[in-house]
């Protein structure tokens, strides 16, 4: 539509600019000639009359001058006569002329002064009028002189009515003109065109292509988008078969390709559904334009590859001021909005109960029991009563949209939905439900603290597979399990029964997804973007350290920049030469212990920028801005190094984000003891992130390490990532669940 716009603009614009360019000069011309005219036809008024005027003027007979004048008064065209003495005083004018008029007066004296005749346009009471002038002589000198006093207003009306025609002549030009551009753009030129962009979005997406429209306009760029077409769809049906052939070989990579080809084998035509509170794609108002955003989730960044090869459907909080917009009557969008994969389904919450089931009891209450950093949860009957009515609103949308499928799997994600598998189970028994947690579980001892142990725990386990990252988190839950709940425990299949259902309890270490086909990395192209990415920031130093997190205190900010303080007083050598970039878009901000934590974390860059400034630099920059992940990928290929020294997490995605962006199998990771990250992941640098002389001690370790040691190491940290990647944990998780139903 802008581009119809901007054609019909420039039309616009060249068309008037002739036209005016053309009534410009036809305006000029016509009032020459109608001046001249008017001229020629004053002069030989002027001449005749002068022949009877003259003798009379002489004889003095004012009474027949006035007469005379009298005569030729409001004669159409010819407004009056006046005659004057040498004196320039009137001896005789037209009753409809005034007298005393400067502009006449001068005219009149210059013929006079100059014994010529002479003429010029004048206002005569707000009217154009044309004023021409003859001298009267008598034998031997000028005695006076005779005006003829002629409207011009008819000149102006005429050039008026030049202008108001090729207006509305331009006015019709271009809107036939528009009208028909458009037309032809439409027809003939964008309707083509968007044809021919839905064939290769339908080719890419793997559905079957429509004929590609035979436009003679486009008969060069058809055949070779045929053409092309034609190798993608062999292309696809190529990889489809390697992929399925993959299947067969257990040390091959997995792809989205060798997914989408599982899922194919094993579902059989069964759908898959996710849940989760957080939606994987975000559109909000951008004054008249709605815009979309993809949000710093570690829990998004692992599922939406997924749902990419899979398809299926994704229910989930719609969150954003410009999500209602953008849905149809089922409140659903296919999403990635480019380039659309799978559908996502947006639930309305309340004010009210996103305060009390997402504020309140999921993130005030679950969230710190779960990840025991030292954050006393908040348990409030009213939140945990809205939390229930959330999870209760989930399912009646969930049911809703499994209500025509056969044995549905559900694929529940996070703390959000404890309840939700038992609500869904008890409508739906024949349904599969996955629950995987993506935070920590604690010990019982610990979430023994919980008024609503038993209700949640109950509720988690009407599902029939629930996942965590570690084994370890499986045998805090198992034994939460068996001092809360009367079930019988299997410690040799791990699995727990309640009343007649089986709920298997296992871990799925998950990752992110991980191409296989990189190419080798231009080091000099490398080198520029990473000087202009530093230049941006106003930094010039030697060495990088990165740091990616939300605003979240269970991230261990406050202490990486308390180790940073340290690396810098004991090294004094670094200082000037390292700059530690942190990274950190805000959180559940309208929480108040996060409102506090970020000002802290804002207090300390200040002090310890303060502490060690030395002119331009300073030791740390924080930016609290969202960014895209291709855009953390630049920031994680610059660094020398990568701190993750979270308190407590389950598994940390930016351990595994920087390993997979550095394929030039440089820098050097350090990395908490308390993240599952760190079970896999033993080649980093693994500190405990309470001790900041202990991660200190690190970060100066890992800037001398030699490249041949980094380039070990990176090697390992990206090669786990690779054998193990979400494509793989998906499979693994959706093989074990259909093997339950």
């Amino acid at each position: 539509m802008k581009q119809i716009i901007a054609i019909v603009l420039l039309i616009a614009a060249i068309v008037g600019l002739v036209a005016f360019s053309f009534t410009i000069k036809q305006v000029d011309q016509e009032e020459k000639r109608l001046s001249v005219d008017l001229q020629h036809r004053s002069t030989l008024l002027a001449e005749s009359l002068r022949e009877t005027v003259e003798p009379n003027f002489i004889n003095k007979s004012d009474e027949y001058l006035q007469t005379v004048v009298e005569k030729f008064a409001n004669r159409e065209r010819l407004a009056g006569l006046a005659i004057y003495d040498n004196k320039g005083k009137v001896i005789a004018v037209s009753s409809n002329l005034p007298k005393d008029n400067s502009d006449s007066q001068k005219i009149v004296a210059d013929a006079m002064d100059g014994d010529n005749a002479n003429g010029d346009f004048v206002k005569l009471e707000e009217n154009k009028m044309y004023v021409f002038a003859v001298p009267l002589h008598d034998k031997t000198s000028v005695v006076g002189s005779l005006i003829v006093v002629q409207n011009a207003r008819y000149i102006d009306t005429r050039l008026q009515e030049i202008w108001k025609n090729n207006l509305l002549r331009l006015f019709l030009q271009i809107l036939l003109l528009s009208i028909a551009a458009i037309l032809f753009l439409r027809w003939i030129i964008f309707r083509p065109m968007h044809n021919l962009v839905e064939s290769l979005k339908l080719s890419r997406s793997g559905n079957k292509s429509p004929n590609i429209p035979n436009s003679p306009f486009f008969q060069p760029l058809v055949k070779e988008i045929t053409n092309m077409n034609r190798s993608l769809i062999q292309a696809q049906l190529a990889a489809s078969e390697e992929a399925r052939l993959s299947l067969e070989k257990i040390d091959s990579p997995w792809t989205a390709e060798r997914l989408k080809q599982f899922v194919k084998d094993i579902l059989k035509g069964r759908t898959i559904i996710v849940v989760s509170n957080r939606e994987p794609y975000i559109h909000t108002k951008n004054g008249n334009k709605i815009d979309y955003f993809f949000p710093a989730s570690g829990m998004v960044t692992a599922i939406e590859p997924v749902m990419q090869a899979t398809g299926g459907t994704w229910i989930a909080h719609g969150s954003g001021d410009a999500d209602k917009l953008v849905v149809d009557e089922n409140n659903s969008i296919q999403v990635p909005p480019d380039d659309p994969k799978y559908t996502l389904k947006r639930v309305w919450l309340t004010e009210e109960e996103e305060k009390g089931y997402y504020y309140g009891f999921s993130n005030e209450a679950l969230y710190p029991l779960c990840l025991n950093a030292h954050t006393r949860p908040i348990f409030s009957q009213e939140d945990y009563d809205e939390y229930k009515k959330v999870n209760a609103k989930f399912a009646k949308t969930v049911l809703s949209e499994i209500k025509n499928l056969k044995k549905p799997i559900v694929c529940i994600q996070d703390f959000h939905f404890a309840l939700l598998p038992r609500m869904i189970k008890n409508a739906r028994p024949d349904a599969t439900i996955g629950l995987f947690w993506h935070v920590p579980w604690v010990s019982p001892e610990s979430f023994s603290i919980c008024p609503w142990k038993k209700e949640l725990l109950d509720g988690m386990l009407g599902a029939d597979l629930i996942g965590f990252h570690t084994q370890l988190h499986c045998n805090n839950f198992i034994e939460t399990v068996g001092r809360e709940l009367e079930s019988l425990i299997d410690f040799e299949q791990f699995t727990v029964t309640r009343g007649e259902h089986i709920s298997l309890i296992k871990p799925f270490p998950i990752s992110i997804a991980f191409s296989n086909h990189e190419e080798k990395p231009d080091d000099e192209q490398l080198e520029i973007e990473k000087k202009k990415l530093l230049k941006n920031l106003g930094i010039e130093v030697k060495y990088i350290g990165i740091g990616v997190d939300r605003l979240d205190y269970t991230k261990g900010i406050l202490e990486r920049i308390k180790a940073i303080e340290l690396f810098l007083k004991k090294y004094t050598e670094y200082r000037g030469e390292f700059t530690f970039i942190q990274i950190a878009p805000p959180s559940k901000s309208k929480i108040k212990k996060y409102q506090e934590f970020a000002q802290a974390v804002e207090k300390e860059v200040e002090r310890v920028n303060l502490l060690y400034k030395i002119k331009n630099w300073k030791p740390i920059v924080l930016i609290k801005k969202l960014h895209t992940h291709k855009e953390l990928n630049q920031y994680y290929k610059l660094a020398n190094v990568c701190l993750v020294t979270s308190l407590h997490d389950g598994m940390n995605l930016v351990a595994k984000e920087f390993a997979a962006a550095r394929s030039d199998e440089k820098g050097v990771l350090i990395l908490s003891q308390f993240t599952g990250a760190s079970k896999e992941f033993k080649d980093a640098l693994i500190v405990n992130p309470y001790s900041g002389e202990q991660t200190s001690e690190a970060i100066y370790t890992a800037l001398i390490m030699p490249l041949s040691e980094q380039t070990k190491r990176m090697k390992k940290l990206r090669n786990s990532v690779k054998n193990h990647n979400i494509y793989r944990w998906s499979a693994e998780f959706l093989k074990t669940m259909v093997s339950l139903g």
